[in-house]
């Protein structure tokens, strides 16, 4: 039997983006029709520091990209991660391992063993959520792409 690992709060997100200044961005693609490429695009323009980490590619969205965690010049406070599930637990371990504050699993991105190891292991765990999308609904960004809808939900309108 699997235990469900709880997720952030929304008020667990916003203070975890308040208080973030650097973000990793691990997975992430050169390849702009890629949502990692879309996410990196939003979060090189906000405050917080971001740092691509693929060893695929020497550079993304003019920024230096790093091959690994352990290679960065800081610690990052969030690490976000753009893997498929079986190399979650992977960038999990590394984030422990470099002092990472949370672990940050973007849409559609569900690991509880390797949300579980991070939570033992001190860290915070938002799964399945985007954080440009989180980002930008606490930023009052949510526009652009169809997302200025004057309405923040996840239930689709239905017309009266």
């Amino acid at each position: 039997m699997t235990t469900t690992v709880p997720d952030a709060t929304p008020t667990e997100r916003l203070e975890i983006i308040r208080n973030a200044e650097s973000v990793a961005l691990v997975g992430v693609s050169a390849n702009p029709i890629r949502s990692s490429n879309f996410v990196a695009a939003y979060l090189v323009r906000t405050p917080m520091r971001s740092y691509p980490v693929n060893p695929a590619y020497d550079e993304v969205l003019g920024e230096r990209c790093y091959p690994s965690l352990a290679d960065l010049p800081e610690v990052p406070d969030i690490v976000d991660i753009f893997r498929r599930p079986e190399a979650i637990p992977g960038v999990v371990e590394e984030a422990i391992e470099v002092g990472a504050m949370v672990v940050w699993f973007q849409l559609g991105l569900r690991h509880d063993e390797a949300a579980q190891r991070a939570r033992d292991a001190g860290l915070a765990v938002v799964q399945d959520r985007c954080l440009k999308i989180e980002h930008a609904r606490w930023h009052g960004g949510l526009h652009l792409g169809g997302f200025d809808t004057g309405v923040i939900s996840s239930k689709r309108h239905r017309p009266l």
